[in-house]
């Protein structure tokens, strides 16, 4: 695999090795972030935060600007011969800067909706999603930190559901489906299962630089046909 060649340059003493490092360091700190956030969100009825949201996320901004200058100073000395690397790097740190975004966009919303946000009918898989996005969390910077190509695959196709399942409540909720809820609500719950896969989607990114080529990164349908294909 194409990630393998990139993580043995990353076990290197050079500023690529950096920013492969400090890109580690981001995909931690947004799951910090989103933790934090959803808790405010879903768990109490205050909009208190144990984590300063905003300032974490001009961390991970300064993180990636920190990246992007050692690949480029890297690129200098090193020449053209790791340009595939840095392409890749650069490609996945933009979406760990999104993880970080969406993070304070939940925290927003927990502004704007200062009392415990429930799922009303939809409450099981609005859990079954945000475990999704958990367990993301959990694995894809280990994924990411051990070039672990098998748990990459596993997550893919384990949480190929996630998307669909987001976009259909996100229907439900236009239509009133859920005739219990009010319109702040409502509106509260489509926006978050549109916040909830975004991010799913970007740590699924992430995930796929370590499965795929570079020009494949972000796509999931090869994976995903070999699991229907496997039976």
């Amino acid at each position: 695999m194409f990630f393998k060649e990139l993580f043995s340059i990353f076990n290197t003493d050079s500023l690529m090795d950096v920013a492969y490092k400090r890109s580690f360091e981001m995909l931690i700190l947004s799951g910090n972030m989103f933790k934090e956030s959803k808790s405010s969100l879903r768990e109490k009825d205050t909009n208190q935060l144990a984590l300063d949201i905003y300032k974490q996320d001009m961390e991970i901004n300064n993180f990636e600007r920190e990246v992007r200058r050692d690949l480029i100073n890297h690129m200098a000395v090193a020449g053209t011969e790791e340009f595939n690397s840095a392409l890749v790097l650069a490609t996945i740190v933009i979406d760990i800067e999104r993880l970080g975004d969406y993070s304070k966009n939940l925290v927003d919303l927990a502004k704007s909706h200062p009392s415990k946000l429930l799922g009303g009918v939809f409450e099981e898989d609005l859990q079954k999603v945000e475990a999704a996005v958990l367990d993301g969390f959990d694995r894809v910077p280990n994924q990411f930190k051990n070039s672990d190509v098998e748990d990459a695959k596993a997550f893919l196709k384990e949480y190929n559901w996630v998307s669909k399942i987001c976009d259909q409540h996100v229907n439900d909720y236009i239509n009133e489906v859920d005739k219990d809820l009010s319109s702040g609500d409502a509106v509260a719950l489509a926006m978050y299962y549109r916040y909830l896969k975004r991010i799913h989607s970007h740590l699924s990114n992430v995930a796929t630089s370590i499965v795929n080529p570079f020009d494949q990164i972000g796509f999931r349908h090869s994976i995903v046909k070999k699991k229907h294909t496997d039976g």
